[in-house]
């Protein structure tokens, strides 16, 4: 199956910086599984290009142009936040860089996850909770498995999760799916309320603080005035905003950060940190 976007989108840069952690490249191609399909998908010069499974390729395209937020109206977002002369040399140098609209569940784990951690450890933890306690997926002669649902993950325990290397992210993972599996916190009802309230229900949750609060709203919620503030960001906002000042609190940042770019600053967001990533 073949998608032509009818605006910029780098494919590869999207899956790949720090927004979704289940993607590998393999012979030229990104797999992963996405809301149940093990999914191939490459993109050339003139189309993106993929193959599923269980579901048939016809059927799941509502899906792949809602993961890579194909419905944004990316001249409108570049309008607003390429006001910005740093952000507006981000675009210019990542065009089509895109959020992805990620299942909520599968994103609130993954940043619980992501404490004092990085990318690689991150992949690597979410993977194996998927390969130990998801059902599998079979396309190929490969298989995959399916992130574990909430019940699952639940059952699994601390101690399953320990086992698995998450460390001291392990009762917070534990107690956030049994939440999820009691019915006491509902993620996809959070799409609905306002940022401050989604933002809020979150951190009710052991081991959300503002900054993964933040990634999930983004990532998952539909929330584009989220604007994650982790080590790259408070780095490229200092050096770049506040140059030669001790940089203000991430609360003050963020009120910063939200009045100075907008309504899409979560966008901006994700082209402030993947160029002072690449930066460095």
């Amino acid at each position: 199956m073949q998608i032509v976007p009818e605006q910029p989108l780098d494919m590869a840069a999207s899956l790949e910086g720090g927004q979704a952690h289940r993607w590998k490249l393999e012979d030229g191609w990104h797999t992963s599984v996405v809301k149940g399909n093990y999914i191939k998908i490459r993109q050339t010069d003139d189309y993106i290009e993929y193959h599923c499974s269980p579901n048939s390729e016809e059927s799941i395209l509502p899906l792949m142009r809602s993961y890579f937020r194909m419905d944004d109206d990316l001249d409108d977002v570049y309008s607003e936040i390429t006001r910005d002369e740093r952000v507006s040399t981000m675009v210019d140098r990542y065009p089509g860089l895109r959020l992805l609209r990620q299942e909520p569940w599968e994103c609130f784990i993954a940043f619980i996850t992501s404490a004092n951690s990085n990318i690689p450890r991150i992949h690597q933890g979410m993977e194996k909770m998927a390969a130990s306690y998801g059902t599998p997926i079979h396309m190929d002669g490969s298989v995959r498995h399916a992130f574990p649902d909430p019940d699952q993950l639940a059952g699994a325990g601390e101690m399953g999760l320990r086992q698995l290397g998450l460390g001291f992210r392990a009762p917070y993972v534990d107690q956030a799916a049994q939440l999820v599996a009691g019915g006491r916190l509902n993620l996809d009802a959070l799409v609905d309320l306002p940022y401050e309230d989604a933002k809020a229900a979150l951190m009710e949750c052991k081991g959300i603080g503002p900054k993964i609060a933040d990634c999930i709203a983004v990532f998952s919620l539909d929330k584009l005035e989220a604007f994650p503030i982790d080590v790259w960001v408070r780095r490229a906002l200092g050096d770049w905003y506040f140059p030669g000042q001790k940089p203000p609190p991430d609360r003050v940042l963020l009120e910063w950060a939200q009045g100075y770019f907008g309504q899409y600053c979560g966008y901006a967001q994700q082209y402030l940190f993947h160029g002072r990533r690449l930066e460095k």
